[in-house]
C-alpha cells in the first residue's frame, strides 16, 4: 500500500477551488505511483464524472511526466456506463440487466403514450406538442428513476380538493403512465437509461463491498448528485487502496455558515454528499499535491467562498471583511485585494457584442507561447457564436457545445423540404431550396446558376402562384416580352418542372391529409436525394461529414422506431422534425487549437487554463431558470421526494465558483439579452456588493470593449452626404405623368434613378398583394360597372358592383384566405357605391372612366409634356368636369394637395381645362373629389379638395403654374435631383430608393453645409 492511501478507510480528500484540479491529481497519483515501477502507475482506475474529464486527466498525467511516455491509469467516465468496459461490467455484473430503450425509440413511444391519453389530458395533441410533453414525461420518469424514489402511492395524496382541476388531470395521467410505461418496456424487452445506470451502479457498488478492489481505486471530481453514485463513491472511500477527491469543498467556512448550507448554495451538493456517507467535513483531507504555498490563489477561493455564501449568513458581510483583513496582516497584505487580483469584470451591450468580447479575449491569449484559455459558457448559442467569431483569424477552438444539426447545411436542407410538404409554392422556401449548395437537380453548376437566376427572376417574385400550373403559365406569358433575354424562360421552366417532380413526391405518404412519421422520413430522404442528384446520380455530400451522419441517424431512427407514433400532419412533420433536429448537437471534431477550448459548465469543472472568460452571467442564463413541468407543481415535487429546482441552481453555483478561481478570470455578462434588458448573474451581484463593503471596485478591462466596438469599425469614416446627381439637360425627362410629377415634387432622387437611369424595383418573393389587389380591383370595378351601366343604375347595383369587386379581387391575385374578409368588405362597399352612383347620376351627367389626356407646356429645355390617365371624369349638364380619384386607404390631406405635393387632381384639372382630353372638349373645372372605399365603418367617404367654379379653377391655374416653375428648374443643368427634397414625408412616403440613396445615413447624421 502506497503513503499517500496508508491507514484505515474511508479515505475522503479535496482539491480546492484554486487549485487545478486534474493538474493536482495527476500530480499526485504520479508522484505516489511512479517510484513503484512503470506499470503501477497504469494498474490504477480512476472514474471521473464526464468524458472530456477523463481526456483533460490523461493529457495531465503526460504533463506530469515531464512530457516522457506514460502509462496512464485505467480512466473512465462515471456518465458512461453502457459502455460495456471495465470496471463497469465485469463479469456476469450486467447479465441479467436487460438493454437500454434508445433515446429516439424512447421519445417515440412516451409520444404514443401521450397521445393515447390525450382524452384523459384534455388536450388536441398534435406529433409537435405530444412530443413536448412526452419529453416532460421522460424527464419525470428519469427524476424518479435517478432519485430512486417510487410515486406509485404518493400521487393519490398529491392533489386536495382546492387545486385546480388542471393538476388532478395531471395526477390522473402519471398514474396510468407508471402502470403502463414500465409494462411497454417489458414488452419490449428493454428498460429505461436511467434505470440501468442506476442498476449497474448499484451492482457495482455492491460487488465491491462484498469484494473491494485490492488494487488502487480513486473517484474524482463527482459531487454524488444521485443518491446511487453517492453510495458508490461511499464504498470506494472505504476499499483498500481507494479514495474520492472531491472538487472544492470550502473548509474555510465557518461551522455555523455551513449548518446553513442549503440547495441553492455552491457547497450544497457536496455537504449531502458527505452527511449521506457519514463524514465530516474536518475529516476530508487536503490533496497532497494542492498543499502549495499559492496565496494569491488561496484568497481569491475565500473571496468568493464568502461571497457565494448563504443568503443567511451575509448579513455579517462586514465582520467578514474585517475578520478577513485581519487574517492578512500577518502577510502585510489586504486579502480581498489580494483576492480580487487577475479577476475583472467586462459589461457587454448585448449577446453581439459579448460573443465579439470573448473571442478576442481568446485570440489575445493566444500571443503569449505556451499559455492556455477558455470560455466557459452554459449558453450553446453564445459558445457558438463566438466559435463563429474566432473564424476571422483562422483559428478553431476545441467547443463542448459543437454546432446545432438544424443548422448544418443537410439540417437546413431537410427543414426546407419537410417545410414544402405542407407549402410547396411557397416562393421563399422554393428559393432556399434552389439555391441550397447541396442541391444540383441533376444539372451542371453553370446551368444550375442559370435557371435559378430565371426562375427567381422571372417566376417567384411578386404574388404568390398558388398551382404548378399557375406558376407556369406566368412563365409561359412572359416568353413574348422582348425584355427577357432569349432562353431565360425556358430555363426558369426547365427548373419548375425539376422541383415539381422532386417536391411532388413528398404528398405520397399522405392519405387524408395524415401519414405515418417513419413514411414522412423515408420520403423526406429521397426527395433529399433527388434534389441532390448530380447528373450522374451521385448525392455528392449529402450524406457526408459529421451534420450529414447525424441527420441520416435521425432520419434512420424516425424510419425504424417511431411506429408507435400517432400519425402527422404535413406541417406536423415538419415541426416534429425541427423540434428533434433543434435537440442533436454535432461534435465535429478535426483540427482544433491546443490551447484554446470552449466548455460548458460542467466540463469546466475538471479543466484549468492561464486565462478563463466565464460568461453568460445573466439570471435565467447561469444560472438557468427552472424548467417548467407541465405535471407537477414545486409542492408536489418535494411531497414524492423529487429534488427542487434549486438543487441545479446549487450546482450551477458550484461550477461557477470552481471556474472563478482559476488564475486569470474575466466574469462577462450583456445588458440585453434578445432585445429586452437582462439581469446580472446573482453571483456576479453578490461579488460586487462584497468588494463594494469593502470599499474595492471590481476591476474592468474596458479597452476590450474598445476593441470589440472598433473591430469592424474603420477609421476614416465620413457618413455619406445626401446624393445630388446632375444629369446633362439632355437626358432629363421631358415627358411625366402627373403620378410621377408628385415624385419629381417630393423626392427627386427617384426621378432620377427611375426616369433617367432607368432603374426598376425588383418584387420581393412573395410579396403581399392585398393592398395592391385591393386598389387594383375597385378600379377594375368602378370601370366594368360604368361601362355595363353607362347611363341608369339598376336596381340591383350593389349586387353587380360586389360581384365585380370580388371577381376583380381574384384577378389581381388576392389570396384566398384573405378573400372572405374581403367578399364582407366587398359587400358594404358594394352598398355605398351604388347609393354614390345614384346619387352623382341623379341630374343627368355622362360618365367618362380611364381616360387618358395630356397637355404640353413650354419650358427653357422645350416643350414639356404632363400626361394624365383619369379614373374618372363626370360631365354635368351645366358643363362641369368633375374629376374622381379612387383609394382604398387615405386620401391626401387638403393642406398637402394645396401645397402642391400630391398634385395629381390639379394638374388632371388643368389637362382637361385645356382640351388635353380630346373626346371631351373644354369644360369648366369642377369638382376635384377623391373617392374613399374601404368596405369598413364608414364604407366609403367623398373627399372634395376643391369645389366646381373658381376655386377648381384657382387650383388647376395653380398647379400649372407650380409645373412650369418645377420643369423650368429641372432644365436647369446645375439643378440636382436631390433625396427627399421634402423631408416631412420621409415617414409617410416610403421610397424605393431610399436605399440607393443611403437616406438613413445622410438623415440622421447631418451634413456639412447643414443640410
Amino acid at each position: 500500500m502506497i503513503a499517500l492511501l496508508a491507514g484505515e478507510g474511508p479515505r475522503w480528500f479535496n482539491i480546492p477551488a484554486h487549485r487545478p484540479f486534474v493538474h493536482d491529481l495527476a500530480r499526485g497519483l504520479f508522484d505516489a505511483l511512479s517510484p513503484l515501477g512503470p506499470e503501477a502507475l497504469s494498474q490504477a482506475v480512476v472514474l471521473t464524472p464526464t468524458r472530456r474529464g477523463a481526456r483533460a486527466l490523461a493529457d495531465a498525467f503526460i504533463a506530469a511526466a515531464g512530457g516522457r511516455a506514460v502509462l496512464p491509469p485505467q480512466i473512465r467516465p462515471l456518465g458512461d456506463l453502457d459502455e460495456g468496459e471495465p470496471p463497469f461490467e465485469p463479469g456476469d455484473l450486467a447479465i441479467d440487466l436487460p438493454a437500454a430503450i434508445g433515446p429516439l425509440r424512447r421519445r417515440f413511444e412516451l409520444i404514443a403514450l401521450v397521445k393515447g391519453h390525450e382524452k384523459e389530458l384534455k388536450r388536441e395533441l398534435d406529433a409537435s406538442a405530444a412530443l413536448e410533453l412526452a419529453d416532460a414525461l421522460g424527464s419525470f420518469l428519469d427524476s424518479l428513476q435517478i432519485e430512486e424514489v417510487s410515486a406509485r402511492d404518493g400521487l393519490a395524496d398529491l392533489v386536495s380538493a382546492d387545486l385546480a382541476e388542471h393538476w388532478r388531470v395531471s395526477r390522473e395521467f402519471l398514474e396510468t403512465a407508471l402502470t403502463s410505461w414500465p409494462a411497454r418496456l417489458h414488452e419490449l424487452g428493454v428498460v429505461d437509461v436511467s434505470q440501468r445506470r442506476v442498476a449497474l451502479l448499484r451492482a457495482l457498488a455492491e460487488s465491491w463491498d462484498r469484494r473491494p478492489p485490492e488494487g488502487i481505486l480513486i473517484a474524482a471530481g463527482s459531487t454524488g448528485t444521485a443518491p446511487a453514485t453517492a453510495d458508490l463513491l461511499t464504498v470506494i472511500a472505504r476499499a483498500p487502496q481507494g479514495a474520492v477527491i472531491l472538487p472544492g469543498l470550502d473548509e474555510s467556512l465557518a461551522d455555523k455558515a455551513w449548518a446553513q448550507v442549503g440547495e441553492q448554495h455552491p457547497q450544497g451538493a457536496m455537504k449531502r454528499l458527505l452527511t449521506r456517507a457519514g463524514i465530516a467535513r474536518r475529516d476530508v483531507l487536503l490533496w497532497p499535491a494542492s498543499d502549495t504555498l499559492d496565496t494569491a490563489g488561496r484568497w481569491r477561493r475565500r473571496v468568493i467562498n464568502e461571497a457565494l455564501r448563504p443568503a443567511e449568513a451575509t448579513a455579517d458581510w462586514l465582520t467578514v471583511i474585517e475578520t478577513l483583513r485581519a487574517e492578512g496582516q500577518a502577510e502585510d497584505i489586504d486579502p480581498i485585494a489580494e483576492g480580487l487580483k487577475g479577476l475583472s469584470v467586462v459589461t457587454a451591450r448585448g449577446e453581439e457584442e459579448a460573443a465579439t468580447v470573448a473571442a478576442l479575449l481568446l485570440r489575445e491569449a493566444l500571443e503569449v507561447p505556451g499559455r492556455t484559455t477558455a470560455l466557459v459558457a452554459p449558453d450553446q448559442t453564445l459558445a457558438r457564436r463566438v466559435a463563429a467569431k474566432l473564424a476571422r483569424w483562422g483559428v478553431a477552438a476545441d467547443s463542448s457545445a459543437g454546432s446545432a444539426l438544424a443548422g448544418c447545411r443537410c439540417g437546413v436542407l431537410a427543414a426546407l423540404v419537410a417545410k414544402a410538404a405542407d407549402d410547396p409554392l411557397d416562393p421563399v422556401t422554393l428559393l432556399a431550396i434552389a439555391k441550397h449548395p447541396l442541391v444540383c437537380l441533376g444539372a451542371d453548376p453553370e446551368t444550375l446558376d442559370r435557371r435559378r437566376a430565371a426562375l427567381e427572376l422571372h417566376g417567384l417574385r411578386g404574388p404568390r402562384k398558388t398551382t404548378w400550373a399557375a406558376l407556369e403559365a406566368h412563365l409561359r406569358r412572359k416568353a413574348s416580352d422582348a425584355r427577357i433575354e432569349p432562353g431565360a424562360v425556358e430555363d426558369a421552366l426547365a427548373l419548375a418542372a425539376q422541383l415539381r417532380d422532386a417536391l411532388t413526391r413528398l404528398q405520397a405518404p399522405y392519405t387524408d391529409d395524415e401519414a405515418r412519421p417513419a413514411d414522412a422520413a423515408r420520403t423526406l430522404a429521397e426527395t433529399m436525394e433527388a434534389l441532390a442528384a448530380d447528373q450522374t446520380g451521385d448525392t455528392g455530400d449529402l450524406w457526408a461529414g459529421h451534420g450529414g451522419e447525424a441527420l441520416g441517424r435521425l432520419l434512420s431512427g424516425l424510419m425504424s422506431e417511431s411506429d408507435g407514433s400517432p400519425a402527422v400532419s404535413r406541417r406536423g412533420f415538419a415541426d416534429l422534425l425541427a423540434r428533434l433536429m433543434s435537440g442533436e448537437s454535432i461534435r465535429s471534431g478535426g483540427a482544433t487549437h491546443p490551447r484554446l477550448r470552449i466548455l460548458g459548465a460542467i466540463e469546466a469543472r475538471l479543466t484549468r487554463a492561464d486565462r478563463l472568460i466565464v460568461a453568460g452571467l445573466e439570471e435565467g442564463v447561469w444560472p438557468q431558470g427552472a424548467a417548467l413541468d407541465p405535471f407537477l407543481s414545486r409542492p408536489m415535487r418535494e411531497a414524492l421526494g423529487l429534488p427542487p429546482p434549486e438543487r441545479r441552481v446549487g450546482l450551477a453555483a458550484h461550477d461557477f465558483a470552481q471556474a472563478a478561481c482559476a488564475p486569470e478570470v474575466i466574469l462577462l455578462h450583456s445588458e440585453r439579452r434578445e432585445g429586452a434588458p437582462a439581469v446580472k448573474s446573482r453571483w456576479l451581484w453578490r461579488l460586487e456588493t462584497l468588494a463594494r463593503g469593502a470599499g474595492i471596485d471590481l476591476p474592468t478591462r474596458p479597452e476590450i470593449l474598445d476593441w470589440a466596438r472598433s473591430l469592424d469599425a474603420t477609421t476614416d469614416y465620413t457618413p455619406a452626404k445626401r446624393p445630388a446627381p446632375r444629369p446633362p439637360v439632355a437626358d432629363r425627362p421631358r415627358e411625366m405623368a402627373v403620378t410621377r410629377v408628385e415624385a419629381l415634387t417630393r423626392d427627386p432622387y427617384a426621378v432620377w434613378a427611375r426616369d433617367i437611369l432607368r432603374l426598376y424595383p425588383l418584387e420581393r418573393p412573395d410579396e403581399a398583394v392585398e393592398a395592391r389587389a385591393r386598389g387594383t380591383a375597385i378600379h377594375k370595378a368602378f370601370e366594368r360597372f360604368a361601362e355595363a351601366h353607362p347611363v341608369e343604375v339598376p336596381p340591383d347595383a350593389a349586387s353587380i358592383f360586389e360581384a365585380m369587386y370580388v371577381t376583380a379581387l381574384e384577378e389581381a391575385g388576392m389570396p384566398h384566405e384573405a378573400l372572405a374578409r374581403e367578399s364582407a368588405l366587398a359587400r358594404e362597399a358594394a352598398l355605398w357605391v351604388a347609393d354614390l352612383e345614384r346619387r352623382r347620376r341623379a341630374d343627368g351627367r355622362t360618365i367618362h372612366v380611364e381616360l387618358k389626356g395630356e397637355l404640353e407646356i413650354n419650358a427653357p429645355g422645350g416643350l414639356f409634356k404632363v400626361n394624365a390617365r383619369a379614373d374618372r371624369i363626370e360631365i354635368s349638364p351645366e358643363g362641369y368636369g368633375h374629376i374622381l380619384d379612387y383609394k382604398t386607404g387615405k386620401a391626401p390631406s387638403q393642406k398637402v394637395v394645396d401645397t402642391g405635393f400630391s398634385p395629381q387632381l390639379t394638374l388632371t384639372a388643368a389637362i382637361l381645362a385645356y382640351g388635353g382630353f380630346p373626346t371631351l372638349g373644354r369644360p369648366m373645372p369642377g369638382d376635384l373629389t377623391y373617392l374613399e372605399v374601404t368596405g369598413r365603418k364608414p364604407a366609403g367617404r367623398e373627399e372634395t379638395r376643391a369645389a366646381a367654379g373658381e376655386e377648381s379653377e384657382a387650383a388647376a391655374r395653380t398647379a400649372l403654374d407650380g409645373l412650369g416653375k418645377l420643369v423650368a428648374r429641372f432644365d436647369d443643368p446645375a439643378q440636382p435631383y436631390l433625396s427627399r427634397s421634402a423631408p416631412q414625408f420621409v415617414k409617410t412616403h416610403i421610397s424605393d430608393y431610399d436605399h440607393l440613396a443611403r437616406v438613413f445615413e445622410w438623415s440622421t447624421s447631418g451634413d456639412e453645409e447643414g443640410e
